[in-house]
């Protein structure tokens, strides 16, 4: 059997190589980063308190890279609709694209309004190749008529595109203040996509979703607390625009109502989290790209949870809602699958609450103390 006729052999075989790549990767690349002097120094805002080397990217997106080229030349995606190829090409561009406009602002700190114009610029560009939201399938029916099928006009569906890949994009990049946090949350995320591609039948976004979860599991083996290198923006660019533009490469038709809440529902706590901070800088009279402590994440650790805990707990409720997305996709054992996130939810919070007792209860001792 080759691994053309067995997608799950493809799909196992892209997120095992990606995962030991990135690991053996990893080091040699915060090598040449110390020996370079490219390191992210602290401040106020910041939760690491020596210089990091923030190029972790980079070995993210060569074990990517180069999983996906192995599975490519062992015949993986052999059997998938040509019609695909330039879908898989374009992602893979796109990706890279964004890429590299996070390691022009990890070496040289670009101002937020040149970095969004080139995200702007390639997502247009990723639309007129064809990874597109062209379609939005109305669901329960629609003045009379049952599954209605809402195409978008070309300028709505370029909007809705580029909206859709600069969005999650940005909202995995603001994720990424502490250890361990986006890559988890990528990682998980991408699983999620693994599962719902094969569901959906969509293979070739099954194989992408499969390498990109290795790359955050192998740097994850490097970047969790404490953290030893950091993925920098050009590592959130990448698994930010790979996570959107994956959730749009199955049906050629374009995005249905159906897969769109699936990545919706997957990705809801950064898109949130995005959107919030968003809110509540506009409301205070600030750019929507002024630096402050507002995200989620800063919140949970001033409510007095740990560094770990904060992100287990973040990393309880995406693969929640991930699980979520198998139920409503119809996938196999979904409501397994849910029952076990619950619980694992339930017992996060257990433990995260029993954390925030102790230390109030420390408190409480430390003052009544004479």
């Amino acid at each position: 059997m080759t691994l053309a006729q067995s997608p799950n052999a493809a799909a196992l075989l892209a997120f095992s190589v990606a995962a030991a790549l990135t690991a053996l990767l990893v080091p040699g690349v915060r090598k040449l980063g110390l020996h370079w002097g490219l390191i992210d120094a602290p401040d106020a805002r910041k939760q690491h308190t020596t210089p990091m080397v923030r190029l972790g990217g980079v070995g993210i997106v060569l074990a990517f890279s180069l999983s996906l080229g192995l599975v490519w030349s062992l015949g993986g995606f052999a059997q998938l609709p040509t019609t695909n190829d330039q879908l898989i090409w374009t992602t893979l561009a796109g990706a890279l694209c964004f890429f590299f406009i996070g390691l022009a602002d990890d070496l040289f700190a670009l101002p937020p309004l040149p970095r969004l114009a080139g995200q702007l610029a390639v997502s247009a560009v990723v639309w007129g190749e064809g990874v597109r939201i062209g379609s939005i399938e109305l669901p329960l029916g629609f003045m009379g008529h049952p599954n209605a099928l809402l195409m978008l006009p070309a300028w709505l569906s370029l909007l809705a595109t580029v909206v859709w890949l600069v969005g999650i994009t940005n909202a995995i990049n603001w994720l990424d203040g502490l250890d361990g946090l986006a890559a988890g949350v990528s990682g998980i995320a991408a699983v999620g996509l693994v599962s719902v591609s094969y569901s959906l039948h969509q293979p070739a976004a099954g194989l992408l979703a499969a390498a990109l979860a290795g790359s955050c599991l192998g740097f994850l083996r490097h970047n969790f607390n404490p953290a030893k290198i950091f993925m920098g923006d050009g590592g959130s660019y990448f698994l930010g625009f790979a996570l959107a533009a994956v959730s749009i490469v199955g049906p050629a038709k374009g995005l249905t109502s159906v897969s769109l809440l699936l990545p919706l529902l997957i990705l809801a706590l950064p898109l949130a989290d995005m959107s919030a901070v968003i809110m509540g800088r506009l409301t205070s009279g600030h750019s929507p790209f002024y630096p402050d402590r507002r995200h989620l994440h800063h919140r949970l650790l001033r409510s007095g949870l740990s560094h770990r805990r904060t992100v287990l707990l973040i990393y309880a409720f995406t693969q929640w809602l991930a699980a979520l997305a198998l139920v409503v996709v119809n996938a196999e054992m979904r409501f397994l699958w849910l029952a076990l996130a619950t619980a694992v939810l339930i017992w996060v919070l257990v433990r995260s609450r029993r954390q925030l007792h102790k230390l109030e209860k420390a408190k409480r001792t430390a003052v009544e103390r004479p």
